[in-house]
């Protein structure tokens, strides 16, 4: 598998999404890495050192999903030792 750039937008399932350190995508597949339960959300700016949005629905709402389903598809897990 080829992944694209973080500066690219990466396609799954037929859509486009945002790659964004931070981002809802970005997020997501962040949670499936470290075997985290879903919990939707994104930043908006740089992961942790800016406010943290919860979501319940919506596009953004749906490339944090995305984000988490890519990684559990073609990610990989932390190993935890």
């Amino acid at each position: 598998m080829i992944q694209a750039t973080m500066n690219e937008p990466i396609e799954f399932q037929g859509k486009l999404y945002d790659q964004r350190h931070g981002g809802a995508f970005d997020r997501g597949a962040a949670d499936s890495y470290y075997s985290r339960p879903r919990n939707p959300h994104y930043f908006t700016g740089d992961t942790y050192s800016s406010q943290k949005i919860l979501l319940e629905s919506g596009p953004v709402y749906d490339a944090y999903q995305a984000g988490y389903d890519w990684n559990e598809q073609f990610g990989d897990k932390k190993q935890w030792y």
